[in-house]
């Protein structure tokens, strides 16, 4: 069923508030109508509900909930008709939506599944919350400090469950190396390395095109600055459809998109040392100078903590031009795709997506016992993620620890940006050094989308 141009008079007057308002996102809370217990809905006991935020790429981790026991996707939402209509066939789905604000009013959904552009990510999930929904959320989290901050409300304020996609938590190997480092296996830590793979240059905002029938573009921009539509900005199967991460209006590119992955494992680690982030940075990047591609696509970046410990992070290609400089006798291999390399006193341990690399086989060898410190155990995170809904608690990738390290995306962000070696106040939860990074915290939104 398409519900397009139908819905009932409560999410009709549901939306019709929301707009007047002008405060599209300040929801009042929905209580699912499954914890009533009505007749036709399975208990939250046993299962949650789930609507689907955006139908792209990304979307497909969320069919880990159709496998899944005690969850199941009710809902689908996407403002290009011909992507919702293929993921709801796919998964058996019989109500499909373009305007993600209906499937937030309907009562019987528990939970949503975030999968959008990143200029999405924060405005969408603060939406969710306070419509009284779960979140799942991918990464990254905001496209500003600001949002980053705002995001906090999830949480503290709606106590919503919330699980970011940070997938690598629930991988066996990046477990075991984490556990190894925790451990002291590696002795004390003298260096840290992460790596990803950079962004493009390219793109073109021209020729300016017809919108395609079915797409409501106007949505799919949101809170971005309004923008010409244009093939390349939207549809260019070059850059597999997801120009969206290179543009500075949508993101932060891969020094947020890509270094989510290895930054959370660093995050992981930092954690449980009670660390929370590096306070210092400086470094290089480079932007893009023409085109419609804006983010930054080359940097090497050197984040300090309080006590002199330094992170080095690099796009996956410095890496390699680098790789006799790192604190670590890794080879290129090693450093492929995306990964965080921790270098101790008595060894190293780098890990990554689908492998761990360890400096003896001695030391990986006691992975399999490392100690007992041990971290908890998930072979799924969309599963991992539903059960935490249901226990009605924090799962694995948790919003505090997303928080985190994403702010250093956008710290070494801000420091290419500005030119300058750029400090963060963990008190005052602000940029420091440069009047200029202060201002860049905040990103506006266009009307009438707010925070």
């Amino acid at each position: 069923m398409n519900k397009d141009s139908t819905s009932t008079p409560t999410r009709r007057s549901f939306l019709k508030s929301t707009l007047g308002a002008g405060a599209i996102l300040g929801f009042p809370t929905v209580i699912p109508s499954s914890a009533m217990g009505k007749a036709g809905h399975t208990a939250p006991s046993n299962r949650i509900n789930i609507g689907v935020l955006a139908c792209g790429s990304r979307s497909g981790v969320a069919a880990d909930y159709q496998s899944y026991d005690k969850s199941q996707i009710v809902a689908v939402c996407d403002p290009i008709y011909e992507r919702r209509v293929v993921r709801a066939f796919e998964w058996g789905v019989q109500d499909h939506y373009s305007d993600f604000r209906e499937v937030l009013a309907r009562e019987d959904v528990d939970a949503v599944h975030i999968s959008t552009a990143d200029h999405w990510h924060v405005p969408m999930s603060l939406a969710a919350a306070r419509a009284g929904k779960d979140i799942y959320c991918e990464k990254p989290l905001g496209i500003s400090i600001e949002q980053d901050l705002a995001a906090r409300e999830i949480v503290s304020k709606h106590k919503r469950v919330f699980q970011y996609g940070t997938q690598q938590r629930s991988s066996q190997v990046c477990r075991m190396g984490i556990e190894l480092i925790l451990n002291g296996h590696i002795g004390e830590i003298q260096d840290i390395v992460v790596w990803c793979p950079g962004g493009f240059q390219g793109g073109s905002p021209t020729p300016v095109l017809p919108v395609p029938q079915g797409f409501d573009y106007d949505l799919w921009l949101g809170p971005a600055p309004e923008a010409p539509f244009s093939y390349d900005r939207c549809l260019n199967p070059e850059y597999n459809s997801k120009a969206i991460w290179y543009v500075y209006d949508y993101a932060i590119g891969f020094l947020g998109g890509w270094g989510a992955h290895p930054l959370d494992q660093l995050q992981w680690w930092a954690d449980h040392e009670e660390r929370g982030i590096p306070l210092t940075y400086q470094g290089r990047g480079q932007i893009p100078p023409q085109g419609l591609f804006n983010t930054v696509f080359r940097w090497d970046m050197e984040c300090t903590y309080p006590d002199g410990l330094t992170v080095r992070f690099l796009d996956t290609e410095s890496a390699h031009a680098r790789v006799a400089e790192l604190p670590a006798k890794i080879t290129t291999d090693q450093l492929s795709g995306q990964g965080t390399l921790f270098v101790g006193s008595e060894g190293w341990v780098s890990v990554s997506r689908t492998v761990f690399h360890t400096s003896s086989g001695e030391l990986r060898r006691k992975a399999r016992n490392p100690g007992p410190i041990r971290l908890p155990v998930s072979s799924n995170h969309g599963h991992n993620f539903v059960d935490a809904c249901l226990a009605r608690k924090q799962p694995l990738s948790t919003l505090d620890s997303a928080i985190s390290s994403d702010l250093i995306s956008h710290m070494c962000d801000l420091s290419i940006r500005t030119g300058e070696t750029l400090k963060w106040d963990p008190i005052r939860q602000t940029v420091i050094g440069s009047a200029e990074a202060v201002s860049r915290m905040h990103r506006p939104m266009r009307q009438p989308w707010t925070l």
